[in-house]
């Protein structure tokens, strides 16, 4: 079995467990979410956007995609817990999980902290 590492670098953040198959699982699906460059635009036009939320026609109209190719793209995108949506009368709006981001970015912090510098050549 994989010994966790043990913590202790100057800033005191460490790798200390490898993710478990469950996690990596989970990790995978929202990475392939991100994986296309049109969900990852559109997850950072919803990130980024100082209202906090955005309506599907102010999304599709950042594109030059059909009404259903964005409503593909964005489905896929709540199905990995990325964005999240509630429908107010005729339009749906869409709003980042900043809890979810930050599952997802976690991991790969722990893993950039506990890796060994390269070399010096």
């Amino acid at each position: 079995m994989i010994e966790p590492t043990a913590a202790g670098t100057p800033s005191g953040s460490r790798c200390s467990t490898p993710m478990t198959s469950d996690q990596a699982e989970e990790l995978s699906a929202m990475f392939k979410a991100l994986a296309d460059p049109v969900r990852l635009r559109i997850a950072s036009i919803v990130a980024c956007c100082p209202a906090g939320e955005v309506c599907m026609g102010e999304i599709a109209a950042e594109f030059d995609l059909t009404g259903p190719t964005i409503s593909h793209h964005l489905r896929k995108l709540r199905e990995a817990g990325i964005l999240a949506s509630e429908r107010r009368a005729n339009e749906v709006y869409y709003f980042a999980r900043p809890d979810r981001i930050e599952y997802l970015i976690g991991p790969l912090t722990g893993m950039r902290t506990a890796a060994r510098p390269p070399a010096p050549a």
